[in-house]
């Protein structure tokens, strides 16, 4: 009998949860074929890092969108200011389900969906080719044309595997305008083609190199999915969206850190209770001045490792104090929108 929804939790000790996860939506199930020879790494302790730092919310809101993304399969678009967690999350649920090592697709202008599904190096190729038709003519061999395409990291994240992939697509809202809609029946088939190896006559599978530099098969250049991967893609809000990307997509607006969080985040990436305590005043602070002025989660555990880890650190009230916190709280705009205290 299938688990309950509830797939992660917080606090939860890692495990092969998603076993027991609740079968997928009818219209969300994927029949790729498994390929033995690719068994999935559990991922080590960069996972434990990275997502050591996530804390959810007291509401439970980030918990239960995180559980509907995994049941339903379906990609979690998370919006929220820089620092507020977007990233850790992803590396904390790899982490305590066991998904492997996270796969990273930081986005900008020019990024496009080939990039992200695999690249051909077309020019290496013929390059070599030329190189070898004189040993050909004396019984060599053509390159194999494996040698030269490697799957992205939205590429590996779609190869067939019996726990899904945790993909991260980061900042979104950076992309071209084209991008979004390019990325629609990807994530709405769990499949794409590579046409440089679907034409080929030969039948046999051919061997690429995925993402992390190891072997994968091929078979007629088609690449399909068994689980849809978790993926989560961050935007800081910087621009809207069209409508038929959105709705192949469950949505997350990022709450604000408020004290109780920023301490326990403190603590996690930090790895002391006592540093958690001594830096209450320096966490009030900064939630005031976040009030007038844009600042990340980031620039507090900056502050907080200076001046109340480090050894000869100035005095609370003096100028050298101030003048460091200043310094270290600027406002993430460039501009300052309040005083300087």
């Amino acid at each position: 009998m299938a688990r309950h929804w509830e797939i992660f939790k917080a606090g939860q000790q890692p495990g092969d949860y998603f076993k027991d996860a609740p079968v997928a939506p009818l219209w969300r199930q994927f029949d790729g074929k498994i390929d033995p020879a690719y068994e999935q790494d559990p991922g080590g302790t960069t996972l434990e890092k990275r997502g050591g730092g996530f804390q959810t919310d007291e509401e439970g809101k980030m918990a239960r969108m995180i559980n509907a993304a995994l049941c339903l399969r379906r990609p979690l678009l998370i919006t929220g200011e820089p620092g507020t967690g977007k990233s850790s999350m992803i590396y904390a649920v790899a982490h305590q389900l066991q998904l492997g090592e996270v796969l990273k697709w930081p986005i900008t202008s020019r990024s496009t969906l080939q990039q992200g599904l695999y690249q051909y190096d077309a020019i290496g190729r013929l390059q070599e080719v030329q190189l070898l038709t004189l040993e050909k003519r004396e019984g060599g061999a053509q390159p194999k044309i494996g040698k030269y395409v490697t799957l992205g990291p939205l590429g590996t994240a779609l190869l067939p595997v019996r726990r899904p992939r945790a993909l991260l697509i980061d900042e979104i809202d950076k992309s071209d305008l084209d991008l979004p809609n390019d990325l629609l029946h990807v994530f709405e088939d769990g499949e794409f083609v590579i046409p440089e190896l679907e034409r080929l006559d030969d039948p046999e599978p051919v061997v690429v190199k995925d993402a992390h530099g190891r072997n994968v098969s091929i078979e007629r250049g088609r690449i399909r999915c068994r689980e849809f991967p978790f993926i989560i893609m961050t935007s800081n809000g910087e621009r809207e969206f069209p409508a038929p990307f959105l709705r192949r997509c469950l949505r997350l607006d990022m709450p604000k850190p408020d004290e109780t969080i920023l301490t326990a985040i403190i603590e996690a990436r930090l790895g002391s209770e006592r540093m958690a305590r001594r830096a209450k005043r320096l966490v009030a602070d900064f939630l005031d001045r976040k009030q007038s002025k844009r600042l990340a989660t980031d620039q507090l555990l900056n502050a907080v490792c200076l001046l109340k880890g480090a050894g000869g650190i100035p005095a609370e009230n003096s100028e050298e104090y101030k003048d460091l916190l200043n310094a270290l709280w600027r406002e993430l705009s460039g501009t300052p929108t309040g005083p300087e205290r």
